[in-house]
């Protein structure tokens, strides 16, 4: 986890640092690539590469819609409001999928998970108070990419009862880099890695991807409940970051929505772990 923590923060550091010469589309098109050339690596080394069929295509291809838009939604973000900000709305992204999956995962929305939900949505309220202040872009983006990252994990979900993780994770680079490269260069205009940001931009490759490992490996060798918590840390870790490289300010209601949050979410999580186990 502490892997995951620190890779996520190099990422939101690294892509406000390349949003000054590239906009959300180039980013992610440098990022697919660099992904490209670490999973195939990673995958042919390993002999898994035949794992990659053709069978999930369409849901593949669907999924990865979604985590484009997600992702360029974020890196938009970050660009634009605290990063803690957007750290404390991407935590939504559990909320949604608990209110989506009766719909999409046929699974029962329990009392639990609408408790759960209410909580989340008055964290929310709380972290953009409208009303109190304008309710700029910046949080608009950052709360519609919660959104398609749980439109993501539901998909995902559905995948891994029949797909290897080297399998999706071929199709999530492959497909991103393609969508990458017609939405960068529309304008028939994509701006080149230079000598000063070809590392940033290798390194939000590497860093998405060791996060996103780091933290189905902790998921699988701890339960959530234990994981989840440690999870959370990056909130106040990237604030300390964004006041300290970014000079923003540290907003505590911020933080008070932020843990009611996670409060509904980790609800959910030990109200799942508590059902009686059915024994076969």
């Amino acid at each position: 986890m502490i892997g995951s923590i620190v890779s996520f923060s190099f990422m939101a550091v690294a892509g406000r640092w390349l949003a000054e010469g590239y906009d959300t589309f180039e980013i992610m098109l440098y990022r697919s690539i660099t992904g490209i050339l670490i999973v195939f690596a990673v995958a042919g080394s390993l002999g898994t590469l035949k794992q990659v069929t053709r069978a999930s295509a369409p849901v593949q291809i669907i999924r990865n819609l979604f985590h484009f838009a997600g992702q360029n939604l974020w890196f938009f973000s970050i660009t634009v409001i605290p990063l803690a900000q957007v750290f404390a709305l991407e935590f939504t992204s559990p909320i949604w999928i608990l209110l989506l999956s009766p719909l999409f995962l046929g699974e029962r929305l329990t009392r639990p998970r609408v408790f759960a939900a209410i909580l989340g949505f008055i964290g929310v309220l709380i972290v953009t108070r409208p009303g109190a202040t304008p309710i700029s872009m910046g949080v608009v983006t950052a709360a519609l990419a919660a959104l398609c990252f749980a439109f993501t994990g539901i998909l995902t979900k559905r995948l891994t009862r029949t797909e290897s993780l080297t399998c999706i994770l071929a199709y999530l680079t492959v497909t991103q880099a393609v969508f990458g490269l017609i939405c960068a260069g529309y304008d028939g205009d994509i701006a080149l890695p230079t000598a000063e940001s070809a590392p940033l931009l290798g390194l939000v490759g590497l860093a998405g991807l060791i996060a996103h490992f780091c933290l189905t490996k902790a998921l699988s060798i701890a339960p959530a409940t234990v994981v989840m918590p440690i999870d959370f840390v990056r909130l106040p870790m990237i604030a300390v970051v964004g006041m300290l490289v970014f000079g923003e300010v540290l907003d505590p209601w911020v933080f008070v929505g932020a843990i009611l949050i996670f409060a509904g979410n980790y609800y959910n999580i030990w109200s799942e772990t508590r059902k009686p186990q059915v024994s076969g």
